[in-house]
C-alpha cells in the first residue's frame, strides 16, 4: 500500500544534497498546504510510517477500522490537530460511521477535554490551599 506517510522499505536512503532554492526547500502541495513530513527526515519518517501502518492496517490489528477511525477523530480533537481530524473523518466516514457515531465520539472529546481542564484546576487549587466552592458528596449532586 503506497503512504504518503513515509517511503516504503527498500527505498534509498537520501544522500547529502546542495543547497536549496526557497521554493525547493518549502514546497507546497497543489492545494497551497505545506508538504507534510517536510520536516522529518527520511530515516524518522520511515519509522513513523511503519508505526502507522502498523496501527491501521496491520492484519493483525484488533479493533475494526470503523472504531480506530472514531478514537482516532477523539484524538485528534484533543490534540488540536486539524489535518488528522479531516483525514480521519473522510476515513470514518468511508468505514461507515454514522453521523450519529461521529457527535457521539466529539462529544466524549469535549467530555474529556473538560474533564482535564477541571483536573488541572483541582491540582491547582489543592496546591495553593484554594476551596472557593467546597462540596460534599457526588460531584454531579449539586444543589441550589
Amino acid at each position: 500500500m503506497d503512504s504518503k506517510l513515509a517511503p516504503t522499505p527498500g527505498e534509498p536512503a537520501t544522500e547529502a544534497r546542495p543547497e536549496k532554492t526557497a521554493a525547493e526547500a518549502n514546497p507546497q502541495r497543489s492545494d497551497g498546504k505545506p508538504q507534510s513530513y517536510s520536516m522529518m527526515e527520511p530515516k524518522m519518517r520511515r519509522i513513523y510510517g511503519e508505526f502507522y501502518r502498523e496501527i491501521y492496517y496491520s492484519e493483525k490489528k484488533h479493533l475494526d477500522t470503523k472504531t480506530q477511525e472514531l478514537i482516532s477523530i477523539a484524538a485528534s480533537l484533543i490534540a488540536k490537530c486539524q489535518g488528522c481530524i479531516e483525514g480521519h473523518l473522510k476515513k470514518a466516514l468511508a468505514a461507515g460511521a454514522t453521523e450519529e457515531e461521529i457527535s457521539e465520539t466529539i462529544s466524549i472529546a469535549a467530555a474529556i477535554n473538560a474533564a482535564a481542564v477541571i483536573d488541572l484546576t483541582d491540582v491547582a487549587a489543592n496546591n495553593l490551599n484554594v476551596n472557593h466552592f467546597p462540596s460534599e458528596g457526588s460531584r454531579f449532586n449539586v444543589k441550589g
